[in-house]
């Protein structure tokens, strides 16, 4: 009897083990880092709901999230392999594959169904429409990726986009100076923009938002982008993938659990801001009639080539890579599971 039931209780632990296949022997949990390519705010909610109730664990990884400095710099951390996976602009993640052969990133899911890349003037400003930016001053660092499709979106509205000075002023100095007029225009995601110049004193409805994707850009915006060694741990990645997922379809549903979550994370954030700030996110970015046909993280063909020509135009790159070169969708939950909430 003694025998059986020491049998029985190793067969139980067995099966437990199969059931979390990351949970080594110790109870230790798979490491993974995960870097969130800008600062603590709306843009990481979904991100921070996850680990906050605990949905990272429950899928037996120990996910540490880390702030970046602009999808440049986390797409060259997770090139280098010093993280498996950021949140990155996917035009910018195609131009280091070019200048990378070997790299071989690839983007896992889609976070932003429509770009958020834009150019905000001031709606009583001479700027009525995109046409005349040519010959204006706008803000936008090198790292912008508003300024790095700027090219595609200027051909496309009928201007040269060398008739435009950009100035290269660090981000929370350049919004104070915007609103002081110093400045025809400013390179932003929208939703960055709308919310910073609020906060100092410039309200939205002061404010003309010209969005790349209200004119004619079919690129994606941000994805989960990583690396070729995350990648062969199909497991740990299908895993991450899944309970981003489950935290961004409930960030989407409930924007001030998501609030919350980022202000548990940085207590000096402004919560009410960011609750805002999530909003026009998930109105404008996110809950669109591809994600709602086809659930969060998912990509067409279609828009991935889109994506990549529009990059390759507005870089000016050498090459140009395949879909299959800088997607896959093989870390993606069911539809039912990407089905966001009503």
């Amino acid at each position: 009897m003694l025998h059986r039931r020491s049998l029985l209780a190793a067969s139980g632990a067995a099966t437990l083990l199969a059931a979390t296949p990351f949970v080594r022997a110790q109870g230790s949990l798979q490491k993974f880092k995960f870097n969130l390519g800008w600062k603590v705010e709306a843009t990481a909610a979904g991100f921070l709901l996850a680990q906050q109730r605990g949905y990272y664990k429950d899928a037996g990884l120990d996910v540490a999230i880390d702030t970046g400095n602009g999808s440049a710099a986390a797409i060259s951390l997770v090139g280098s392999g010093a993280y498996d996976c950021a949140s990155a602009d996917l035009a910018t993640m195609v131009e280091f594959d070019v200048n990378n052969p070997t790299a071989g990133l690839k983007a896992v899911a889609i976070q932003y169904d429509l770009n958020p890349n834009a150019i905000l003037v001031r709606k009583d400003g001479p700027i009525q429409k995109p046409a005349d930016l040519a010959g204006k001053t706008l803000l936008g660092q090198p790292f912008n990726a508003s300024r790095k499709l700027f090219p595609a979106f200027a051909k496309a509205q009928g201007f040269d986009p060398a008739s435009v000075k950009w100035e290269n002023v660090a981000p929370d100095i350049g919004d104070t100076r915007f609103v002081k007029g110093d400045f025809d225009g400013a390179g932003y995601f929208y939703f960055t923009g709308l919310l910073n110049l609020k906060l100092r004193g410039m309200g939205p409805e002061q404010v003309r938002v010209f969005r790349f994707s209200d004119y004619g850009m079919k690129s994606y915006g941000n994805g989960l982008v990583a690396n070729a060694k995350s990648m062969e741990n199909a497991e740990a990645m299908k895993a991450f993938v899944r309970a981003t997922t489950r935290g961004w379809i409930e960030a989407m549903a409930d924007t001030k659990a998501g609030a919350a979550a980022i202000k548990a994370r940085e207590p000096l954030a402004n919560e009410a801001i960011e609750q805002e700030r999530l909003q026009l996110i998930v109105d404008g970015s996110m809950k669109t009639p591809g994600t709602m046909a086809h659930g969060w993280g998912a990509a067409t063909p279609e828009r991935l080539q889109a994506t990549i020509d529009e990059t390759v135009a507005a870089f000016g790159l050498k090459s140009s890579p395949t879909v299959a070169d800088i997607w896959s969708d093989r870390f993606l939950p069911t539809t039912a599971d990407r089905k966001l909430k009503a």
